[in-house]
C-alpha cells in the first residue's frame, strides 16, 4: 500500500491557483462589458434602471451582474485561502 503525503501549503497553493484560473476569464468578460458600454458596472446599473427598456442592454446587465457577483465570490475565496489557519481535506 502506497502513501501520498501532501502538505497544507501544497493544498492551499493548488486551491489558490484554481481560484486564480477562474478569475481571469471572468475579469475578461467584465472588461468586455465595460468597453462595450464605456462605464463600470455600478454606473451601468444606475443607467439601465432609470432608462427605457432595451432588451439587449437588459440581457447584458443580467449577465454582467452575474460575472460581478462571481468575481466577488472568488475574491472572497482567495482571501480565505490566503489567510487560512487550518486546512481540512474532505
Amino acid at each position: 500500500m502506497s502513501e501520498v503525503v501532501i502538505s497544507k501549503r501544497d493544498v492551499l497553493a493548488h486551491e489558490r491557483l484554481r481560484v486564480i484560473s477562474e478569475l481571469a476569464p471572468i475579469r475578461e468578460k467584465i472588461k468586455l462589458f465595460e468597453e462595450k458600454y464605456g462605464t463600470k458596472f455600478e454606473e451601468f446599473e444606475k443607467k439601465i434602471k432609470s432608462s427605457e427598456e432595451s432588451f439587449e442592454a437588459w440581457d447584458d446587465y443580467i449577465e454582467w451582474k452575474a460575472y460581478v457577483k462571481k468575481l466577488e465570490e472568488l475574491k472572497s475565496r482567495l482571501r480565505e485561502i490566503e489567510h487560512a489557519q487550518r486546512v481540512r481535506v474532505a
